[in-house]
């Protein structure tokens, strides 16, 4: 039996059925002489007299709920109930229980309810027994450990909730902790700790309220220093106070504005504090206080976009290029922060503030600040674009179109963009690749309108490809041109601009052929004129002298996504050009590595072979097969000669066909048309062979009367063989006749 005592608020359940506490004390539990039968006792702490004396009855249900509640029913509406402070001592109690009963302690109830549901619900509720100590310095043990079990049950986490809202104690236990820390109470700092954290995760707002109030929050902050994991306390205070300076880019006249940024601010990083790693599965836990900061925010910019001057002034020194550089930094810095902060409002509030930015001239700011030298604005610039981008490509794509009607092309805000991306200074391209992203969503037909009167798809993309595509295609251009050096363009240093080997230079034709590999697959009609008429696969084909793989393989990539089209225009274009050679050459010295470029080049062949595009497998075949003869590995080319073969002989019985019935169409329409044709031969001199040898060639015809269908059949197909082999030397002879009486004719004009 449990020798040592522990600590146990007693309570019994009340005719109101509401629980009545009883006293607190020590428990132990020890056999009694006088009942025959091991009891529990409790003893108060005050004047050590009995609170409770209860026999362990053998066959009464007790039941153990949340860790450190004992619950049982002694009579009919007399309900006992033990709370005990530490868990391990209701665990040690428990047992006791069991042992007499019998049970294994892992049960939550000791005895089976075999009159059914009827004796469960006779068991006393415990859903409202919960109870604060009062707030005073001996007490916060008790406090703390009362937070750390109620977490487990959310209706006395919604109870305790409840007390805390309805009296000062969240303000007195802040009282306490100065004094604690002008004590250096470690011990009770380390309580404290664990009260705050528990009151925050009890996840309520009225509560978030009280303690995030200018009055406490730095306070609560102050508690959360003193974690009792850590051998030294934080120093949040003082990182909230001397390190971090609120700095107002503009000022900031409305004082509620002011104090909400402040409390913002200070609640996100008492979450950061609570959670250093984000994780779904803790996030869940203060929900509220997620949702708390969610609102705050959106109550930030709501009130901001109330107040027109300060947007207004804010982009007009944005774009002033006399502001001075650090001010626009700080003013630019402030404004990704505003648009940041904007991704948490409803739609229709967004639309009113994006519509507003616009208006205000946001976009021509941005033009002005992406164009400057210094990195962090570039960058900054970028984002702002970016949320701009994602929120609404449309209304880019309208500001753009209205911006050429008057500006030259330089000028023009998505040639500023292609600029930057080209220009971009990064030897790993990071400003390029999210200009390339942005540039693409804005290229993306699948999110352009189509409305009446109004077809922004077509007018965007005519823009664009008429004003824009020749900036964005100019380093292929540049890097293929002819007037360049071979021996730099191919084996120059890696540190010039043009060698195919350098790296960054690489990397950016690179993200300028697959932005078009992309364009080809959209923009069908648009895109395949600029092919055309630039000769561009030609341009990017010749990219394949790179030593590095990753651009050839771009190559490759934007040659298929041609070739996907099945388009006859592109067909005759490869073809016309012989483009396949530079493609042969490349999977020729890569050699037998089997490797990403071997297996794209293989796929781009035997998607060929497979869809049957005809005109390019006879192209293949007889340019290319015998470079293609020896592989073996793959039957690919092997497939794409018998597809090629089997198309010839198709052609050739198509064509022997043809002549058949034509020749059967001219000379045997029916056997009227043939009396005429005798007649018109008989009457031709009998010394023209040429017309004795087509006259017997019809006799035949004239007499199929008398014949069986069968005979008819076998009598016709004799005569289409030897009328086939016959009738090309019968038009030789025909034309030949026609040039000496034509010759004749003149020689006697001029007698």
């Amino acid at each position: 039996m449990a020798s040592k005592w522990n600590r146990v608020k007693v309570y019994v359940l009340k005719e109101d059925q509401q629980w009545g506490q009883l006293g607190m004390g020590q428990i132990s539990s020890s056999y009694i002489e006088r009942l025959q039968s091991v009891c529990l006792l409790v003893q108060s702490e005050s004047d050590g007299s009995l609170i409770l004396q209860s026999k362990i009855h053998p066959n009464v249900p007790y039941q153990k709920q949340q860790g450190v509640l004992i619950v049982w029913s002694e009579d009919e509406n007399h309900g006992v109930a033990l709370s005990f402070q530490d868990p391990a001592g209701c665990r040690e109690i428990w047992e006791d229980i069991c042992q007499v009963q019998g049970k294994d302690p892992t049960v939550e109830i000791t005895q089976d309810l075999l009159d059914g549901p009827d004796q469960l619900d006779e068991m006393p509720s415990t859903s409202s027994l919960v109870e604060l100590p009062n707030c005073e310095l001996h007490t916060l043990e008790e406090i703390a450990d009362l937070f750390t079990s109620v977490l487990a049950s959310p209706i006395r986490k919604e109870r305790l909730a409840l007390i805390l809202e309805n009296e000062d104690y969240i303000k007195k236990l802040l009282q306490i902790f100065h004094i604690c820390e002008n004590l250096k109470n470690i011990e009770g700092l380390h309580n404290l700790h664990k009260i705050i954290k528990g009151i925050l995760f009890l996840n309520r707002t009225p509560l978030f309220e009280i303690m995030f109030s200018d009055e406490c929050i730095m306070d609560v902050v102050g508690c959360l220093e003193y974690d009792p994991a850590l051998t030294q306390p934080k120093r949040y205070r003082e990182f909230l106070t001397q390190n971090v300076k609120f700095k107002e880019v503009m000022p900031i006249k409305d004082s509620k504005l002011r104090q909400k940024i402040h409390q913002t601010y200070r609640v996100q990083y008492i979450h950061d504090i609570l959670f250093p790693i984000p994780s779904i599965f803790e996030e869940n836990l203060l929900s509220t206080l997620t949702n708390f900061i969610f609102f705050n925010k959106v109550e930030i910019v709501s009130m901001l976009l109330e107040d027109d001057v300060f947007l207004f002034e804010v982009l007009a020194q944005l774009r002033d290029k006399t502001t001075d550089e650090n001010k626009r930094r700080e003013l630019l810095f402030f404004f990704k922060e505003f648009c940041g902060f904007s991704q948490t409002l409803q739609p229709q509030s967004k639309d009113a503030l994006f519509t507003t930015l616009l208006q205000l001239g946001i976009l021509s700011a941005l033009k002005i600040l992406m164009s400057m030298d210094d990195f962090q604005v570039k960058i900054t610039a970028t984002d702002i674009f970016a949320y701009l981008v994602e929120y609404s490509p449309s209304m880019i794509r309208i500001f753009v179109m209205e911006e050429a009607q008057d500006g030259e092309d330089d000028e023009l805000f998505i040639n500023v963009v292609i600029e930057q991306m080209i220009s971009d200074t990064d030897p790993e391209l990071g400003g390029a690749i999210n200009l390339m992203g942005l540039l693409r969503s804005l290229l993306d037909v699948d999110n352009m309108l189509i409305v009446p009167n109004e077809c922004e798809r077509s007018e965007f993309l005519n823009f664009f490809y008429r004003r824009c595509m020749h900036n964005l295609i100019a380093p292929i251009l540049s890097t293929t041109s002819e007037d360049r050096d071979e021996e730099d363009y191919l084996f120059g240093p890696d540190e010039n601009k043009n060698c195919l080997n350098n790296y960054q230079t690489v990397q950016l034709l690179s993200l300028i052929i697959e932005l078009l590999t992309f364009c080809v697959q959209h923009h069908t009609y648009h895109i395949k004129n600029y092919i055309l008429s630039k000769d561009l696969l030609r341009r990017v084909l010749m990219l394949m002298n790179s030593k590095h793989t990753f651009l050839i393989l771009s190559a490759v990539r934007f040659m298929r996504r041609m070739i996907g089209l099945k388009d006859e225009l592109y067909n005759r274009y490869i073809i016309k050009g012989n483009l396949f050679d530079p493609v042969v050459n490349a999977f020729l010295i890569n050699g037998t590595r089997y490797n990403m470029l071997n297996s794209a080049i293989i796929e781009l062949f035997e998607y060929i072979r497979v869809e049957n595009i005809k005109s390019l497998v006879a192209h293949i075949v007889e340019k290319f097969y015998k470079a293609f003869e020896l592989i073996e590995y793959v039957q690919t080319f092997k497939g794409l000669k018998i597809k090629y073969e089997q198309e010839k002989d198709r052609q050739n019985q198509v064509r022997k066909n043809l002549h058949s019935i034509l020749y059967i169409k001219i000379f045997c329409r029916d056997a009227n048309g043939m009396e005429e044709v005798k007649a018109d031969m008989g009457r031709k001199k009998k010394n023209d062979r040429n017309s004795i040898e087509l006259y017997d060639l019809c006799e035949p015809f004239s007499n199929f009367s008398y014949l069986t269908s069968g005979e008819q059949a076998r009598q016709r197909k004799w005569y289409k063989g030897k009328l086939s082999i016959m009738w090309p030397n019968l038009l030789l002879r025909e034309h030949l006749r026609g040039q000496q009486n034509t010759k004749e004719q003149s020689l006697l004009s001029i007698k």
